[in-house]
């Protein structure tokens, strides 16, 4: 243990860093870079330029981590240039910006020279998200019951209270969380989120609806996390 939380910079009278040093801690960043792209990877969606961002993260961070040690201009420096990066990507989710830290926090634990820290750091923690994505840890139970109703209605039609009877029969709870008009204004399109008693009795309730919105489009779609949610 003692060995492992010794950095292999440490002289105690410099702080200069040799070709082997810096050899040994870029190559177990690339490693430890593919090992957390590995384990995102196992049982869950992803996408290439994701995965490859992965793998080389620690490997760059490392080699930035180990230009600037000792060095409290040059970091200033690197703080100041990284904040002048602006990036033009889609908003990523949670679990996405979890695995980035991890790849992160790998390339500043091997830039500073703590070796076996920085694989025992990235071991235990690929290991959990491999077992949290093989258990799909975190899925709403009973996640059929949960649907988005959005059904159209004719302009010349209160929608209002209209369909409360058949929501309050077929489910434990719902809330009108949109009215949109549509068709030029002579459509209305009401989004409903329930969730169901019966799942099984979806369609009973789809035919009932029909019946009282004119048998105009409706569509059934489980219900999406906000997006502003994590």
């Amino acid at each position: 243990m003692e060995n492992l939380l010794n950095g292999i910079y440490e002289t105690g009278t410099t702080t200069s860093i040799s070709m082997a040093q810096f050899g040994a801690s870029f190559g177990t960043a690339a490693l430890l870079g593919i090992i957390i792209a590995i384990a995102y990877m196992y049982n869950t969606r992803y996408s290439k330029s994701f995965v490859v961002t992965l793998a080389m993260l620690p490997a760059i961070v490392c080699v930035i981590i180990a230009m600037v040690n000792g060095s409290i201009g040059a970091g200033v420096a690197v703080a100041g240039a990284f904040s002048l990066v602006r990036f033009h990507s889609v908003p990523g989710t949670a679990k996405e910006i979890c695995a980035i830290f991890l790849a992160m926090g790998t390339g500043l634990i091997t830039g500073m020279g703590y070796l076996g820290l920085a694989a025992v750091f990235t071991v235990i923690l690929s290991l959990a998200i491999a077992i949290t994505n093989k258990l799909d840890l975190g899925t709403k139970k009973n996640s059929d019951k949960y649907k988005s109703f959005r059904i159209m209605m004719p302009e010349d039609l209160d929608y209002t209270g209209v369909f409360e009877e058949l929501f309050d029969q077929y489910t434990s709870s719902y809330e009108l969380v949109n009215v949109r008009t549509t068709n030029m204004g002579s459509m209305f399109r009401l989004t409903y989120d329930v969730t169901l008693k019966d799942p099984a009795k979806e369609k009973e309730l789809i035919d009932k609806i029909r019946v009282r919105n004119g048998n105009l489009e409706i569509n059934v779609s489980r219900q999406a996390t906000a997006a502003t949610e994590l």
